[in-house]
């Protein structure tokens, strides 16, 4: 299961680390293969629950990055 599958009464409290991040990641790669392999097949249904949990990793990592201190953009001026 996603580590973005967070129940409610846990939201807001998990502590967001670079491991937690790097898992996302690895999954969304092993996602991104599964969606491509089931294409690529033909069986384009079965692509529609991953597709779904990628959406999720995608908007929370977004999310953790909108979140986070604009560090780099700062070092960019």
């Amino acid at each position: 299961m996603s580590v973005a599958f967070v129940p409610d009464w846990l939201r807001g409290k998990a502590e967001v680390n670079q491991e937690t991040i790097q898992r996302l990641l690895e999954e969304n790669d092993q996602l991104i293969r599964c969606i491509v392999e089931y294409q690529n097949k033909g069986r384009a249904n079965e692509c529609v629950q991953y597709q779904h949990v990628l959406h999720r990793n995608l908007i929370y990592l977004a999310t953790i990055a909108d979140a986070s201190p604009t560090s780099t953009a700062k070092s960019m001026e």
